[in-house]
């Protein structure tokens, strides 16, 4: 997990980075495959996906984009919530019958890749990849990004009265009326996790402390549900909201503005390679299509954000280093080693 404290500082991950960032978006380009791995891939013919991406949005117009270009290869997919996948994906491994080829999801990557579950892999399109975004031991690589804030009902709340950081919402006009799903890593704590890492351990165990007292309505339902809820006026404020949910609503005219707090979450939606897949030639380069420019640009298109620095999203300022926001960004690994805790001050300071 790392930290972008700005547009300038996010240009100084790297070389690299910077390099990505200036360059324009090649997001329409051809896709170029490695010739090699696409007569490897024919020769296997079939592969299946293992997802919890959402079908009609972004899973159908990857496999229709992808065989476009590279057809031959037949691709299956079975979606699901990253629990159930995780659950699928182990007891197929430890009954020697590995069904999946591809697996992609946010959370439960972790018992994945402990169980020695996740073959490593390489693909031509994940290389120069900034550290943040490809696991440097080659075992996952990320698709594309989720980035959460703040964000309000337009009609409720007057511009100049909305929150621009974690203080503002200790104001005692917010008691009472802020929201956000109380057991999730794209609620509070995601929230919890991303305030701790910015204040640092004692000033944000004080700060929660004292948001808590502001009485935040818990809904166990999903954000985008949230956000709804938001637009409707149940409630001014919602916490943890994802940016392009609140942009694809906002432009259709829905009274939502986000606002990213002194730092914004990011989380990342990565895929990887099954050990044991029985078509593992397939499965890389249906990988390897997913993060090229041609594959980030489906992905920009279904409103998603892609995850190349160099392929902006569909409203560019919703990535951080476009945006000049901070983030900070948790790892596959990091969401799942650290959720007890967070979960834990949950339970002490806010139930």
């Amino acid at each position: 997990m790392r930290s972008r404290h700005s547009l300038m500082s996010a240009l100084a991950l790297g070389a690299i980075v910077t390099a990505w960032i200036a360059a324009p978006a090649r997001g329409d380009e051809a896709y170029q495959p490695d010739p090699a791995l696409v007569q490897a891939a024919r020769k296997e013919g079939q592969l299946l996906l293992y997802t919890t991406h959402i079908v009609d949005q972004i899973v159908r117009p990857l496999i229709k984009g992808f065989q476009a270009r590279v057809p031959g290869i037949d691709v299956k997919y079975v979606r699901a919530d990253g629990l159930g996948l995780v659950v699928r994906l182990i007891n197929e491994a430890r009954a020697g019958r590995v069904q999946s080829d591809v697996w992609s999801m946010v959370e439960g990557v972790g018992p994945v890749l402990k169980g020695g579950y996740a073959a490593e892999f390489e693909v031509p399109n994940a290389k120069g990849l900034p550290p943040t975004l490809a696991d440097p031991r080659k075992r996952w690589v990320a698709t594309n990004l989720s980035i959460r804030s703040l964000a309000y009902n337009t009609q409720l709340v007057p511009l100049a009265q909305a929150p621009r950081g974690y203080k503002d919402l200790l104001d005692p006009r917010w008691k009472g009326k802020l929201v956000w799903n109380p057991k999730s890593m794209t609620g509070a704590w995601g929230f919890i996790a991303t305030a701790m890492q910015q204040m640092g351990e004692r000033e944000g165990m004080t700060y929660l402390r004292a948001l808590a007292r502001q009485e935040i309505v818990p809904l166990p339902i999903a954000i985008r549900a949230v956000l709804d809820r938001v637009i409707a006026g149940e409630y001014p404020v919602g916490l943890e909201m994802n940016n392009t949910h609140a942009a694809i609503s906002a432009s259709l005219g829905a009274p939502v503005k986000w606002v990213p707090l002194d730092a914004a979450t990011e989380t990342l939606q990565v895929a990887g390679i099954s050990r044991g897949a029985p078509h593992p030639n397939a499965g890389k380069l249906f990988v390897d299509f997913m993060v090229s420019h041609a594959g980030q640009s489906i992905f920009r298109e279904a409103d998603y954000l892609p995850m190349r620095p160099d392929v902006p999203a569909k409203i560019p300022e919703l990535k951080p280093e476009q945006g000049g926001f901070n983030a900070v960004i948790y790892s596959p690994e990091t969401v799942d080693a650290d959720t007890d805790r967070w979960v834990k001050i949950y339970d002490e300071i806010f139930r």
